[in-house]
């Protein structure tokens, strides 16, 4: 079974691509958007090619290419690099899969495919299982993201047995608003030591009532350091510190995004 130095936890950065003006991946700047992550926003974990990073907009080359950048500018600063390789082709899954572990990521993650869908559970385990197996020494998350996949089988029924099919199971990034969803997959499965990875981040800190391990979201590329100040007014107890920081953050979120525009030339320092 896999088993990543330690479990995923706490804030990961679903890192943007950054793009050049003429729609290009502008490399040169990953090198200093770790630095920026690690010394600035106090953030050592990331999550690569996922919704933020316009992973499914990439081609399998891009995607590659972007994977690479990170795992080298990131070796010896960050603690765990999660590499989003879901695609709607099972094959191109299991290529990118392969490339994750070739090239030294500490994780792969899977969305389920949304052209296609996978009408219940036993189809779609089936599908996670076959890409999971293209990596077998890396731990393994499940991407749950409905309102964009139209997959909705719930989490919940998803995580029964689920380690059984899928050894290398490791956790669950969990995009979604369904709280009563969440709270039992974290009921059922505290024996497993899972990772709950919440990613909706304005409703962070009810996940972390709810049993919520970490989060991975677009915002902790710039409120790394305010989130990571609530996370710790949580563990001490003081709610309603923890409250303050979370509304806060409400101000913080763009009402509108640019990250399907491919002309993005870097991330805003907040």
């Amino acid at each position: 079974m896999a088993s990543p130095k330690r479990r995923l936890q706490g804030l990961v950065a679903a890192t943007i691509t950054p793009m050049t003006e003429h729609g290009e991946i502008n490399f040169s700047v990953i090198g200093q958007y770790v630095d920026y992550l690690v010394e600035e926003q106090g953030v050592k974990n990331i999550f690569v090619n996922g919704t933020t990073g316009e992973g499914l907009s990439l081609s399998i080359s891009e995607r590659c290419r972007v994977a690479e950048e990170w795992v080298t500018r990131g070796r010896n600063k960050l603690d765990q690099i999660v590499i989003h390789v879901g695609a709607l082709s099972l094959k191109e899954s299991q290529e990118l899969a392969q490339h994750a572990a070739k090239i030294g990521a500490d994780g792969i993650a899977v969305i389920a495919p949304f052209f296609l869908k996978p009408w219940n559970k036993d189809i779609l385990v089936n599908f996670l299982k076959e890409v999971a197996a293209a990596a077998p020494a890396l731990p393994f998350y499940y991407y749950h993201i409905p309102a964009l996949t139209g997959v909705k089988i719930r989490a919940e029924e998803l995580l029964d047995g689920i380690q059984e099919k899928i050894p290398t199971f490791q956790g669950l990034k969990f995009s979604d608003t369904d709280l009563l969803d969440f709270g039992q997959c974290v009921d059922q499965n505290r024996q497993r030591q899972f990772a709950f990875l919440f990613g909706v981040d304005e409703q962070l800190l009810s996940a972390l009532v709810m049993g919520a391990t970490g989060a991975v979201g677009s915002t902790y590329n710039y409120l790394g350091k305010k989130t990571n100040q609530m996370l710790e007014a949580f563990e001490r107890k003081d709610f309603s510190s923890a409250l303050n920081y979370q509304k806060k953050s409400f101000l913080k979120i763009p009402t509108s995004s640019k990250l399907n525009d491919r002309k993005i030339t870097g991330w805003n320092k907040v």
